[in-house]
C-alpha cells in the first residue's frame, strides 16, 4: 500500500524536490502551498504523514500546528517540519508544538527517507499498539460484564426468578434511558459515560440479596414486620458489597454508580423509602430510573407465586404513586411509552 504524504511549503523548487524523490521511492505525493490549502485537504483526506515548512507567508507551520493539535483527529497525523534554520531554539520549539522530526534544508535524499521511513514505522506501531491495547480492553470489559450477570443470576435465582427478573429490568433501563435523551429530560445530566455505567450496572440492583435468608427471599406471602425490616437490609448490603468487592476490578465511577443503584433503588420521591429515607433529587438520578423499571417488572413479570399484570394494569398501580414513590416527570416519560413497553413484554 502506497503512504500518502502532503508536502506543505510555500516554494515551488522545494515542492518539486521533495515531490521527485518521495515519487521516486513509492510514496503517494499531495503539494499545498499554504496552511489554508492544507487544511481545505485535510477535511477530505487524511495522509498518512505531513512535511511542513515553517516558514511561509499568512500562515507559518507553528502556526498551522497549533490548528491541527485542536482537532482531535488531525492531531493524530504525525508531523515533521521542514527548516532551513538548523539552531537549537527552533528545533526545539519544532518538538513543543508536537512535532515528530524535522528536516534540513537543502534536503538531502537519504536522510529524508530515511527520517520518513523511521516516522511511518513508528506510526505503524503505536496503531497496533493502541489496537492490541483496545481489543484487550474490550474483552476485560465484556469479562467483567459476564462476572457481573453472573453473579446477578445466582442472586435472583434464589428466589425462583431464574436471572429472568436481571435481564428484563436491564432491558426497560436500556429502553428507559434512551427515552430520556430523546424526550430531552435530564439530558445534560445524561451524559454518555453515565448512561453507559447506568446500563452495566442495572443488574447488580439486587446483589445484596445474598445477605438474605432463603426462607425469607422465597416466602410467597406477605412478610412479618422482622421479616420485612430483614429484607430491607439488603439495600445497604447490596452498597457494601460493591464497595468492598467490585472496586477491585472496576473503576471507581462505575462502582459509585453501581453503589448508589443498588443502595438507593427502594428510595422514594417523597422521603418514605429506604434504607435512608432520601427525598426527591436527594436520591441519585441513576437509582430514580432503575426503581421505576424495577417495580414496573416486578408487577408484569410472572412468579412462583403470582401471575403477570398487563402493562397497562401495571401502569395504573403505579400512576397511584406518581409523585409518592416516584419522580413525576420520570413516571411520564416511562408510562407515556406503554405501547412500546407492551411490544417490548411479548
Amino acid at each position: 500500500m502506497n503512504r500518502k504524504i502532503m508536502v506543505v511549503d510555500d516554494d515551488l523548487m522545494n515542492l518539486k524536490m521533495a515531490e521527485y524523490i518521495l515519487k521516486r521511492n513509492g510514496y503517494e505525493i499531495t503539494a499545498a502551498k499554504s496552511g489554508e490549502e492544507c487544511l481545505s485537504y485535510l477535511e477530505k483526506e487524511v495522509p498518512d504523514l505531513i512535511l511542513l515548512d515553517i516558514e511561509m507567508p499568512e500562515m507559518n507551520g507553528f502556526e498551522l500546528m497549533e490548528i491541527l493539535q485542536k482537532s482531535e483527529d488531525k492531531k493524530k497525523i504525525p508531523v515533521i517540519f521542514l527548516t532551513a534554520d538548523r539552531s537549537e531554539e527552533t528545533e526545539e520549539k519544532c518538538f513543543q508544538v508536537g512535532a515528530v522530526d524535522y528536516i534540513g534544508k537543502p534536503f538531502v535524499p537519504a536522510i529524508m527517507l530515511q527520517r520518513i521511513r523511521r516516522t511511518i514505522e513508528l506510526e505503524d506501531y503505536r496503531k497496533s499498539l493502541e489496537a492490541m491495547v483496545e481489543t484487550q480492553l474490550q474483552r476485560i470489559t465484556q469479562l467483567q460484564r459476564d462476572i457481573i450477570i453472573t453473579m446477578a443470576n445466582l442472586i435472583e435465582s434464589r428466589d425462583g426468578t431464574t436471572g429472568e427478573h436481571v435481564k428484563r429490568t436491564s432491558q426497560y433501563v436500556d429502553f428507559f434511558v434512551n427515552k430520556l435523551i430523546e424526550k430531552n429530560v435530564y439530558r445534560e445530566e445524561l451524559s454518555s459515560e453515565l448512561i453507559n455505567y447506568i446500563k452495566r450496572a442495572t443488574p447488580m440492583h439486587d446483589i445484596g440479596k445474598i445477605t438474605v435468608s432463603d426462607i425469607i427471599l422465597q416466602k410467597p406471602g406477605k412478610f412479618t414486620d422482622e421479616e420485612y425490616s430483614i429484607m430491607k437490609n439488603h439495600a445497604q448490603a447490596g452498597r457494601q458489597l460493591i464497595q468492598d468487592n467490585i472496586s477491585k476490578m472496576i473503576d471507581s465511577k462505575f462502582v459509585e454508580v453501581a453503589s448508589d443503584i443498588a443502595a438507593y433503588h427502594h428510595e422514594k420521591w417523597n422521603g418514605k423509602g429506604y434504607p435512608e429515607g432520601l427525598k426527591g433529587e436527594e436520591i441519585p438520578l441513576s437509582a430514580r430510573i432503575v426503581a421505576i423499571a424495577d417495580v414496573f417488572d416486578a408487577l408484569v413479570a410472572k412468579r412462583q407465586y403470582k401471575e403477570g399484570m398487563s402493562p397497562e394494569a401495571a401502569l395504573e398501580i403505579m400512576q397511584k404513586d406518581r409523585g409518592e414513590s416516584f419522580e413525576p416527570v420520570l413516571f411520564d416519560v416511562f408510562s407515556e411509552a406503554l405501547p412500546e413497553l407492551k411490544e417490548m413484554i411479548k
